[in-house]
Formats: C-alpha cells, structure tokens, sequence
C-alpha cells in the first residue's frame, strides 16, 4: 500500500520572532491564514488517505500538529525525542511503517515548502509510485526546474530517461547531486539545463529504504531493530526514548542518496520555495506598488519601498514611514528590525540573545 509521510521536525530560526522553539515556521498562518503543514496534508489528500498520512515530528510539536489537523489519526503523528535530521527522521517512518505493512511504499515531503499549484507534484507523485512499484530496489528523488541561478538551494543533474509507463520521459536516471553553489556555478548549472533544485522529497519502498540505511549508515541499524520490536507494545515510547537517540545525527542525501546507484528523478515544473527566510515570502506573496511585501493585516505604510512587513497579530497596527529595504516582522513579545540584506543574521542575534539570558524569547 502507498504512504505519505510529512517531515514536520524543524523550528526556522530565520523566521524568529515568529517561529520560535515552541512554535515552529510549518504552524505559522503567512499564508491566507493556513500553517504550511495544514496545506501540505491537504495536496496529499488528494493521492493518499489520510490513514495512511504519518506526520513525524518533534515531541514538543505534538499537540499542534494533532490540532491542526484533525482529520489526522492521533498514532500518525509520531513525536522525535530528539531532532536526529533527515535520515533518522525517514528511518523511524519507515521501520514504523514497514512493521505495519512490508510490502509498503513511502513517499515523503516536508512541511515548509510552498507548492503552487498541486497539480504537477500529484502527478509527478503518481509517476512516482508507480515506477516504485515496478522497479522496488528504486530511490526516488524530485527536482524543481529552476527559475533563477539561486545560490540557496542545492541541486541535482538529470540524465537518461528510463521507460516508465505512459510517462514518456518523466523518469530520469539521476547523475549528481550538487551543494550549495556560488553564483556562477549556480548560473552554470541553470544554463545548462540539466540541472533542478534538490526538492528534499523522495519515493521508495520502505525495505528498501532501510537496507540502503543499513548498508550505508551501520550505526543505525540496532536503533531501528530495537523501535521496531518495541513498536505497539506498551514500552513503545520508553524504547523510542532511549534508541532513538543513538541514531547517527546526518541528513538522507549524505547518507544515502550521494552513495547508492539505484537513483531516479522527476522533473516539477511549478513554483516551489522552502519558506526558510522572510525574503523568501517575496517569491510567494504579491508585492504592491513600491516592491513591498506585507503578510499583514492592518499595515499603513507612507513612502516605503522593498520591505517586508509580517505580522499574525490581528489586531495589531503596523504604521510605517519612509522605510526602504528592510524587514520588521512583530509577534506579541518580540520584534525584529533590520535590512533586508542581513536577515541572514538571525541564527547569530539569537546566539546573542541566548547568551544575554533571553531563552524566553527563542
């Protein structure tokens, strides 16, 4: 049977004050009053059952999650007691699910990435799925066509076609993967053609996902051995706590998708961002007249041009004057002013607000 699973771990420190430690980027209502993770469950609605939609997620972020989605089994969501990143994220997922069905497939996205429209990912996922299906020692990867030589996002090269069905040439071998270039290699790799933005979601079957973690990242193997004879017996969650913690802390594409041959991508073509910064909502939000972006609503601003202005205080004024190319972003104990061109700083104010004593602002 097919399955989605929603990585929804992650805090977004470079959308402070909005985001913080207990209130993750993926619950913030930006975008017409919708969390991002309540518009990634509903573009999954439309290929999966939503029994069949696991969220993982970090134990502080349980209750929200369950709330925001309602429609959601309450055992779907399924709580980190640590963040362990990617690969143990997907490990625990799969040994979940692989102990449920083991003949299962698994598709997994993350929950902080803007899609318009949903159409093109549904497809691409059906694609998916189905050559999954057909070739089960497959992994399976998504790229975005890139719009712009961004130096933001790591990418991937598409070779070969393979035959897939009625798809035509869909699906691709995959050749590499490539970090974070700099602008001209960024440039390069745009102009060439051959390259898209490494999406972060995969397709595969889960046997096959854990044999590749098992050859490739030993270390995790008796974790994930332990979680899944504990899994459904009363000492779930105590054996969770203690194995869990013991996963080798290391992202998928390092672990796994860099190493193995059995690679395979498909092309998206929409509009895709990984919200990870407030100058990303400029690519997701309708800028006025004078270039700003305001995820507001009641902002007065009188000569202002290039700036960001984000608020989900409904009740709360925003009044600007003469302001240029800067963001403000206002929650209800913390706001945040500074140009546009060093929002990158966040994550070092907030080491600086930390060492100051401010933990209850982070």
């Amino acid at each position: 049977m097919d399955y989605a699973v929603i990585m929804a771990g992650g805090s977004g420190k470079r959308l402070w004050p909005l985001s913080r430690e207990h209130r993750p980027k993926q619950m913030l209502r930006l975008l017409s009053g919708q969390t991002l993770l309540r518009r990634c469950f509903d573009r999954l609605c439309g290929l999966f059952d939503p029994r069949n939609i696991l969220v993982v997620t970090n134990v502080g972020y349980v209750d929200m999650v369950r709330e925001n989605l309602l429609e959601l089994p309450a055992e779907n969501v399924i709580a980190e007691p640590l963040v362990r990143d990617t690969a143990g994220a997907i490990g625990l997922a799969a040994t979940v699910l692989h102990k449920h069905d083991p003949h299962s497939t698994m598709a997994v996205v993350t929950a902080d990435q803007v899609i318009e429209p949903d159409e093109p990912l549904q497809r691409a996922m059906q694609i998916a799925l189905d050559f999954v299906e057909e070739h089960p020692e497959a992994l399976l990867t998504f790229g975005v066509k890139p719009t712009f030589a961004s130096t933001q996002y790591g990418y991937i090269k598409l070779g070969q076609a393979v035959p897939c069905g009625e798809s035509a040439d869909a699906v691709r071998r995959l050749e590499a993967f490539r970090e974070k270039p700099d602008a001209q290699t960024a440039k390069d790799y745009v102009d060439s053609g051959q390259y898209c933005w490494n999406s972060g979601m995969f397709v595969w079957k889960t046997r096959t996902i854990l044999d590749k973690l098992h050859h490739f990242l030993p270390a995790c193997i008796e974790p994930l051995q332990k979680i899944q004879l504990a899994w459904g017996r009363a000492d779930q969650e105590d054996t969770l706590r203690e194995w869990f913690v013991k996963l080798p802390k290391i992202s998928i594409d390092y672990a796994v998708m860099e190493k193995t041959p059995e690679v395979y991508g498909i092309s998206l073509d929409c509009c895709w961002r990984d919200l990870g910064s407030f100058t990303a909502l400029a690519d997701i939000i309708e800028s006025d007249a004078a270039n700003n972006i305001v995820a507001a609503e009641k902002a007065e601003l009188l000569d202002c041009k290039h700036s960001i202005i984000v608020t989900e205080d409904t009740g709360h004024l925003i009044a600007l004057i003469g302001v240029e190319n800067m963001v403000i972003a206002h929650s209800p104990d913390a706001t945040l002013i500074c140009p546009a061109s060093q929002s990158y700083r966040i994550k070092e104010l907030l080491d600086q607000i930390q060492q100051h004593g401010g933990q209850r602002y982070l």
